[in-house]
């Protein structure tokens, strides 16, 4: 073998070490990595999560900054929280429920991840409390099962808030509280459902106007649902088979033909009826209302058993003791900060009758509608679930 010189064996080891290290660099990926320290791409690090914390846990969850860690504004989530004082406004000159700070709560998303009893299977009423509308709407939805046993992929969902009146803010307990509307459009999103909208007919005013006033027009639009003035080409007159004293009634045509029906009355006294609840709620999708106060217990029964909701969502946070079912004076408004839901809309107005120091044999059209076969007014016997959020 020839002998080299000192300079060409040096020369020959650097030749090596440039060859090892362009064969290291070939093997290095070229696109972006997937370990834990790599630094994201930035398009991930600037976006805004489409989900607030309301609906439930982003759809992402990139390291959070000033703009990322904030949640979109929400209707009435943090005002609800705390205590309400009534304070004067020059704008409507009558006092207006003014909610003082309060200390933050969980968000709404933490009700849908308690831990549940060991007992699994869904309850079949659920009873929340807590000072956060939006948290105790979840809480009892998830205590039935969830959302999911009622709205699946591409449904088409109508809400039915009670919106009776044009002069009043949700504060005064006549109309449905925006918060426990808005959440439940959220949580029919977030299920998958193709189309939420939410409709009432009021007694008094135009709907333009209650819609705004309630404060839910912009809860649901904020919650990405729709708000719809029913019109008067969409009624039809529909039979009702097990009726005992109306055997057809004009109804609005969309609600009978919807997927899934969510019904979410406020409950409030009611110079008539005693007390407004689920089943009395259903009148605000009927023609000819004032007609269909004779005989108001039975044939608002009669009307339950054809407009049959999938859900009933009472909303107690507020509840009105007198003068309904506009109410207007806020020494009639008890705070109750609590929703009632079930499947079975007379059992939910059953239990709602106790907030109000009474039974369900005390309003007739929930005595009628047990003893029509609609539901039970009698809920022992049944899982009942009581959350405290």
């Amino acid at each position: 073998m020839s002998k080299i010189t000192r300079r060409e064996f040096i020369r020959r080891v650097g030749m090596m070490g440039a060859g090892a290290l362009a064969l290291s660099a070939g093997c290095r990926p070229t696109g972006p990595t997937s370990g834990v320290n790599d630094t994201p791409q930035s398009a991930s690090a600037t976006a805004t999560p489409t989900v607030t914390t309301e609906q439930g846990k982003a759809a992402f969850t990139p390291t959070p900054t000033t703009e990322q860690g904030k949640a979109a504004p929400t209707p009435t989530p943090t005002t609800e929280q705390g205590k309400v004082t009534a304070t004067p406004t020059a704008d409507r000159g009558k006092p207006v429920l003014t909610p003082t700070p309060a200390a933050p709560t969980k968000p709404a998303a933490t009700a849908t991840t308690r831990p549940r009893s060991e007992n699994t299977e869904p309850a079949y009423l659920a009873v929340a409390r807590g000072p956060d509308p939006a948290a105790i709407t979840r809480a009892a939805i998830e205590a039935l099962g969830g959302i999911g046993r009622f709205v699946k992929a591409g449904d088409r969902v109508i809400i039915k808030p009670n919106i009776c009146v044009n002069h009043n803010t949700y504060e005064y307990a006549s109309t449905t509280n925006p918060t426990v509307v808005a959440t439940l459009v959220r949580m029919c999103l977030e299920a998958g459902a193709k189309r939420v909208r939410v409709m009432d007919t009021p007694y008094t005013g135009d709907p333009e106007t209650a819609y705004r006033m309630s404060g839910i027009q912009e809860a649901v639009s904020e919650a990405g649902g729709e708000m719809e003035i029913m019109s008067e080409v969409k009624y039809a007159r529909f039979k009702i088979p097990d009726g005992r004293d109306i055997n057809a009634w004009s109804v609005y045509r969309d609600i009978m033909e919807a997927d899934v029906l969510i019904n979410v009355p406020i409950a409030k006294h009611h110079s008539l009826a005693r007390l407004t609840l689920g089943c009395k709620n259903l009148m605000g999708v009927i023609g000819n209302p004032g007609v269909f106060h004779r005989n108001l217990h039975q044939r608002i029964a009669d009307l339950t058993s054809l407009i049959r909701p999938a859900l009933t969502v009472v909303d107690a946070v507020r509840i009105l003791t007198a003068h309904g079912p506009g109410g207007g004076n806020l020494d009639d408004v008890k705070k109750m900060d609590t929703v009632i839901a079930s499947h079975d809309i007379i059992i939910a107005d059953a239990y709602a009758t106790t907030l109000f120091g009474l039974t369900p044999d005390d309003i007739g059209y929930i005595k009628i509608g047990a003893e029509m076969g609609l539901g039970r007014k009698d809920w022992n016997g049944v899982r009942v679930e009581e959350v405290a959020v």
